[in-house]
């Protein structure tokens, strides 16, 4: 079964499963070559850990009512239209998102950003505010404040006096805005797009470089492309992956203080986007196990070869391999402390 753990203090609930937090030694079967003909997992799904999924899941489908309820290895599950599921576990207590893992927020396409975010601010759902400077005010679409420069996706502090003397208007066309899901999740409404659907899952790394550079090695997932009117960059190998952290915020930003934005990087795995900026602290990112967004799942073929790939590569092993609903799967460790689940599709 996938595993979940309890966020409480006192209690580790494995589902099925017992933890090894081992790291796959050069004993695994050999790929014999295999690694490099593997093909790129897909994105499977979300697990989530929630005091409540079955509210959590009629929530999202109240929110986003292209999605459905369903079941999947056991689980209460959401289903979004292109297959991508979000899978929640029961926990006794509402689910811990501090201390900061990697994860930070997931989100969705919608057809229509505006009138999305209307209906679901008269459903009672809260639409959280986009800060446009550390002085205050906020906006609840990103497109509603001054558009970012130069592919990051909001200005600095000089950017933002800049555009100010400049009388820079706001597009006030389509953008990104967030509300506050069940368990005090972060969602991203991101729109105007051809249709709605689960679009991404936002991290941050410790190294973002070095992070992509990990899931294009070890995992065969593709860089996402540059933001349009990002600088051209050169190849990123372990080599020179290491980078420091831009030193300014920008807004708009969920929080007052702004957000660093750069450097940033990410992979696709099918068609959602994983995505990272560096982390925001000072403070090390803690695994993901426990918390609200417990692992992120993507699919894959071979299951044996792929076990093979990572023991040759030294990944870490968290459990597994394990029975997952008619399927296996297992758990590994990714460079920044998130929890990935490779599930093997059939």
């Amino acid at each position: 079964m996938p595993c979940v753990v309890n966020p409480a203090p006192t209690k580790v609930m494995l589902l099925g499963v017992v933890m090894t937090a081992a790291v796959v030694g050069s004993g695994a079967a050999n790929s014999g070559g295999q690694g490099t003909a593997l093909r790129p997992p897909g994105f499977h799904h979300l697990h989530l850990a929630s005091a409540d999924p079955e509210a959590a899941v009629s929530f999202y489908t109240k929110a986003f009512p292209s999605t459905s309820k369903t079941t999947w290895g056991g689980l209460v599950a959401l289903r979004s239209p292109n297959n991508v599921l979000v899978l929640f576990t029961k926990v006794d207590q509402p689910p811990p998102t501090r201390p900061q893992t990697a994860m930070w927020h997931f989100g969705w396409h919608v057809v229509n950003e505006r009138a999305a975010l209307a209906r679901m601010r008269a459903d009672g759902i809260t639409v959280l505010p986009l800060y446009t400077s550390d002085e205050g005010g906020s906006v609840s679409i990103s497109s509603d404040t001054f558009p970012g420069t130069g592919g990051v996706l909001g200005l600095t502090r000089s950017q933002l006096a800049e555009a100010r003397k400049n009388n820079v208007k706001p597009t006030g066309v389509a953008g990104f805005g967030y509300i506050r899901g069940p368990d005090d999740a972060v969602v991203e409404v991101q729109g105007d797009m051809p249709a709605e659907r689960f679009n991404h899952v936002h991290m941050y790394q410790e190294q973002p470089f070095c992070a992509q550079v990990w899931y294009q090695a070890h995992l065969g997932l593709p860089a996402s492309p540059p933001r349009p009117g990002a600088p051209a960059e050169a190849p990123r190998t372990e080599a020179n992956c290491t980078v420091a952290r831009g030193p300014d915020r920008s807004w708009p930003a969920l929080e007052l203080e702004g957000t660093y934005r750069t450097p940033s990087s990410g992979v696709l795995a099918g068609d959602v986007a994983v995505n990272w900026y560096m982390r925001q602290g000072e403070t090390p990112l803690v695994s993901t196990r426990g918390q609200l967004m417990d692992h992120v799942a993507f699919s894959v073929t071979n299951l044996d070869a792929w076990m093979a790939k990572l023991g040759e590569e030294h990944v870490k092993v968290l459990e597994g391999p394990y029975a997952l609903g008619d399927s296996r799967a297992v758990l590994i460790e990714g460079p920044s402390r998130e929890a990935i689940e490779l599930v093997e599709s059939r």
